[in-house]
C-alpha cells in the first residue's frame, strides 16, 4: 500500500478535506494519508505549485500525491494521473503540478475517464471527493495507471507561466502564511552576499537570516527551497511593504 500526500485549498473550517480522507480510507482500507496543506488561498495555483516544489524532493518514492486546487471544477478542464520519475500525481490538469514537474519530470499521463474508479454519483462541484480521492486510493492500493483511462501525451499537460531562473530579474511567485514573499529567482547564500533586492520602490539588503537585521526591518535571503525570499524580521512583508503576486524583483549587484 502506497502512502498518499494530500494537498488542497479546502481549509479546515469545512468538512471537505476530512470527507475526501474518509472516502479514500473506505476505498482502500489501511491506506495512510498525510496532509501537506489545506489552508491555501482558494484557487491559488501558484501557491499550490510552490508547496509541491518545496515538498516533492522529500516525499517517499512511489507514493501518491493528491493535489486538489480546482477553480475549474465542473468545466472542460481535464482530470489526470501523472506518473513521474519518483511519484504519482492525481490532480486537475490546470497547471498546479508545474513546479512539481521540475523536481520530478513526468513520464506518463492518463485521463481519469474510467467511471469504475469514481464514486457512483458525482457532484459537479466536488471532484475531490468523487473522482480524485477514489482514484488516489485505488492507485495507492495497487491499481495500474493505464486502467484509469486513456493515455495523454505529457507534452499536452497544462503548465503555468512560471519561470524559475538564476538570473537577476524575476517576480513574486507567492507568499507563505507569515507574509514572506517567495520569488522566482534561484540563488545561493554566497551569490547574494553583499547585494540587495529592489521591489517596487523598496531597496532591501540581502542577509543570511532574520536576526541579521533589526526587528521590523526588511531583508532578502535564500529560503529553504533555494528561492530568493523577502521578509520583515518579526513582521509581515506582504502587508508592510505592500507587495503583490507578480511584482517585479531585481537582484542588484
Amino acid at each position: 500500500m502506497r502512502e498518499i500526500f494530500f494537498l488542497s485549498d479546502f481549509g479546515l473550517a469545512d468538512p471537505y478535506a476530512a470527507v475526501v480522507k474518509v472516502v479514500m480510507r473506505q476505498t482502500a482500507p489501511g491506506v495512510v494519508v498525510h496532509d501537506l496543506a489545506h489552508n491555501l488561498p482558494p484557487g491559488d495555483l501558484n501557491r499550490a505549485s510552490y508547496i509541491l516544489y518545496e515538498s516533492v524532493p522529500y516525499l517517499p518514492r512511489h507514493s501518491v500525491v493528491l493535489a486538489v486546487v480546482d477553480p475549474g471544477v465542473g468545466s472542460s478542464r481535464k482530470a489526470v494521473l501523472v506518473v513521474g520519475e519518483r511519484l504519482c500525481y492525481v490532480a486537475p490538469d490546470n497547471g498546479l503540478l508545474t513546479l512539481a514537474y521540475l523536481q520530478d519530470p513526468p513520464r506518463k499521463a492518463y485521463l481519469l475517464e474510467n467511471p469504475a474508479y469514481h464514486l457512483p454519483r458525482k457532484s459537479a462541484t466536488f471532484h475531490g471527493r468523487d473522482v480524485f480521492g477514489p482514484v488516489a486510493a485505488h492507485l495507492a492500493a495497487g491499481v495500474e495507471p493505464p486502467r484509469f483511462g486513456p493515455e495523454l501525451p505529457v507534452q499536452a499537460l497544462v503548465r503555468l507561466p512560471i519561470q524559475l531562473n538564476f538570473g537577476t530579474l524575476g517576480e513574486i511567485l507567492t507568499f507563505d502564511r507569515f507574509g514572506n514573499a517567495i520569488t522566482t529567482l534561484l540563488a545561493t547564500p554566497a551569490q547574494i552576499r553583499g547585494k540587495a533586492v529592489r521591489i517596487r520602490y523598496h531597496h532591501i539588503p540581502a542577509a543570511s537570516h532574520y536576526a541579521e537585521v533589526p526587528v521590523g526591518s526588511a531583508l532578502a535571503y535564500v529560503g529553504s527551497a533555494g528561492l530568493l525570499e523577502v521578509a520583515v524580521h518579526l513582521g509581515n512583508a506582504q502587508e508592510q511593504l505592500g507587495l503583490k503576486q507578480g511584482d517585479r524583483v531585481e537582484l542588484l549587484g
